[in-house]
């Protein structure tokens, strides 16, 4: 394999599930045919078992070698979003670190991403569907216990994506509340210091 082959298989073990465009968009976009190129190093990938597809999307969705989850599960549609949200944000900044649904102590706070931007720790919220008020409420109160279970170093600083605003009942949680991580990186600029300035002191202890 070359570093490319890696790099792709890496991603994939990274993001559970990408779709072909994604893996164009992060891979071949640089190059003259990138459709043609992708589509050829894809199928010798497959063919040669290090990687997996489902033909039952349009383009194929590729998975890791061995994967677990079921070529048809109702988590490919989440996951492929989170790889949407990675992209959007390499396009303003390369994040130091991307971990998809870290993990935690069970009954916490369970992110959808943990990302570090110039040193800074966020948690993303990626919301596809509306939620009530109670639901919601609940989801805070585990960010909150994430915090005070000793698992963070600070209070937790949350970049909630949704189309749908929700009322945060919680004196300690830093959320912003955007319809994309495109809006909140614009909002970030157009404000300078800002919003980075709150979550300065922030600190999450990562394994």
């Amino acid at each position: 394999m070359n570093k490319r082959d890696k790099q792709i298989i890496n991603h994939l073990h990274q993001f559970r599930v990408m779709s072909r465009d994604d893996i164009i968009d992060l891979h071949f976009s640089h190059l003259k045919n990138p459709i043609t190129n992708a589509n050829t190093v894809l199928k010798r990938l497959v063919r040669d078992k290090q990687i997996e597809a489902s033909r039952s999307y349009n383009p194929y969705v590729y998975f890791p070698a061995e994967s677990t989850m079921k070529k048809n599960s109702t988590k490919i549609p989440h996951f492929l979003a989170i790889v949407g949200v990675y992209k959007q944000l390499k396009e303003h900044i390369e994040p130091q670190k991307f971990v998809v649904e870290p993990k935690f102590q069970k009954g916490l706070a369970e992110p959808d991403v943990l990302t570090i931007i110039k040193g800074k720790p966020f948690f993303i919220e990626l919301q596809r569907n509306v939620y009530s008020q109670k639901v919601m409420d609940k989801k805070m109160k585990r960010y909150e216990d994430l915090y005070y279970s000793g698992e963070l170093d600070s209070k937790p600083f949350i970049i909630m994506i949704s189309d749908t605003r929700y009322e945060i009942n919680s004196d300690m949680l830093t959320v912003f509340q955007v319809e994309s991580i495109h809006e909140f990186m614009n909002n970030v600029k157009q404000r300078e210091q800002t919003g980075i300035k709150k979550a300065s002191d922030v600190k999450v202890k990562i394994g």
